[in-house]
């Protein structure tokens, strides 16, 4: 029995802040002290690669969610341009590491905003609340997640004038004890954190890359909602490179100044390096404005990637790759809400089980490689649906490839563990006919 379509009520403006809030979440906050920590003084060059490698990934997306403007992304894509197996390898892979992706921003949000006895508990019920929120329709959920987003930005342009303009000056974390070294996402819980290297090769520069790649990961988020887009041809890939470009801007402003302020050292040593940075100078009023502006963000990135994963689920169960149950579309709302459920109750057994560096590592394992099915499809495209050329689908693939290999053993082992649970699945259950993936231009 095939699921009922959803509607399509997003315009431009709404699927550049979904983007948008996706990409601006909890990472922006913290991602820079792991990164420094890995490549030093070389920070920057590692945001270069991660927002190079996630431009390539980004161009191929648009280009493919132009032609098949349906929810699933590059699940979808695999299917059409690479086969039912590679299709499934990328979906599975999406689900997997943006659920990991969910429960590492419902446990920052909880870090930020309650002592650590109360974080598991709350994390779990921001999972369960913004699920509500997201049942109640699309529109709904694009809305909320503009005024999180104006939220955060404020925020972030509260920080930054706060660190150049407060009189901020290095010293205060040189010795590794700033304010946010120790209790809160990125730090060490308690104890000092490591510094930056003495010395810094091009592995380490990748590795860093690897990490700010999570920070950067949401750009390609509408892609997933194309089934619920306006006019999709058009709007998908103006608002997945807008928002990437626009992002990927205000995200070198922020490390500029977090490393001009704290140094590599005091960067690498920092748990929450904006709060730092403002905390350096003399706005130390300021910083209690910065730590709400990383719960909003923590939020707004749990509420779209929620959306996200749920559609993706919803495009797996029409084709079987699922249970088939999990394809139902609410009669009212118009939303994937048994997927969506499913998602939120495997998300809150992850924030209540895991660490927030384990979400990380095997969150960027799992949507590396979706990215690099995405790449090896969009590489297919003929001349009448392409938009870019072929060389930047194979430095896309590649740079994926890449930095999978540079993040930690454990948490490839592990997400690579899942994937071959999941690729098992598939093997014993052996599907027969699909049903439809889905409305296509012509539907």
């Amino acid at each position: 029995m095939t699921s009922a379509p959803l509607a399509r009520r997003l315009d431009l403006r709404d699927a550049v802040v979904i983007g948008a809030s996706s990409m601006i979440g909890a990472g922006v906050f913290a991602v820079f002290a792991p990164a420094s920590r890995a490549a030093g003084p070389w920070l920057l060059a590692g945001l270069a690669v991660a927002v190079v490698v996630a431009l390539c990934n980004a161009t191929s997306t648009a280009q493919l969610a132009a032609t098949y403007p349906t929810s699933g992304g590059a699940y979808v894509y695999g299917r059409e341009r690479l086969g039912p197996w590679s299709g499934f390898s990328a979906g599975w892979s999406f689900v997997i590491g943006k659920t990991a992706s969910c429960a590492a921003m419902a446990t920052t949000f909880a870090a930020y905003t309650v002592p650590g006895p109360w974080q598991r508990p709350v994390a779990a019920a921001a999972v369960v609340a913004l699920t509500a929120v997201s049942w109640r329709g699309v529109t709904r959920t694009a809305g909320l997640a503009r005024v999180i987003l104006a939220v955060v930005l404020v925020a972030i342009a509260l920080a930054l004038a706060g660190a150049w303009l407060g009189g901020a000056t290095g010293p205060l974390l040189e010795g590794g004890a700033g304010p946010g070294a120790a209790g809160t996402p990125g730090g060490g819980g308690g104890t000092t954190a490591p510094g930056a290297p003495s010395a810094v090769g091009p592995l380490d520069v990748l590795q860093s890359a690897g990490l700010i790649f999570f920070a950067l990961a949401g750009y390609a988020r509408i892609a997933t909602l194309g089934e619920e887009v306006r006019e999709p041809r058009a709007t998908i890939p103006r608002a997945i490179v807008a928002t990437l470009l626009g992002v990927a801007t205000l995200y070198a402003v922020v490390a500029v100044t977090v490393l001009s302020v704290l140094g590599p050292e005091g960067l690498a040593r920092s748990g929450a390096p904006l709060a730092d940075a403002v905390a350096a100078g003399s706005w130390d009023w300021a910083v209690p404005v910065v730590r709400v502006g990383a719960a909003a963000a923590s939020l707004g990135a749990l509420l779209a990637l929620l959306a996200g994963v749920g559609r993706t689920t919803l495009a797996m169960a029409r084709n079987h790759d699922l249970p088939g149950v999990l394809a139902a579309v609410h009669p009212r709302f118009h939303v994937p809400h048994r997927a969506e459920a499913a998602v939120a109750a495997v998300v809150v057994v992850a924030v209540l089980v895991a660490d927030l560096r384990e979400l990380i590592g095997f969150s960027s394992v799992g949507v590396l490689l979706y990215y690099a099915v995405a790449n090896l499809s969009a590489f297919t495209q003929g001349p009448d649906h392409r938009l870019y050329p072929r060389w930047v689908q194979v430095l896309g693939a590649v740079g994926c490839v890449a930095l999978v290999l540079t993040l930690p053993a454990a948490s490839l082992a592990a997400a690579l563990g899942v994937l071959a649970v999941g690729l098992g699945y598939r093997l014993v259950r052996r599907p027969g006919r699909a049903a439809p993936a889905g409305p296509t231009l012509d539907g």
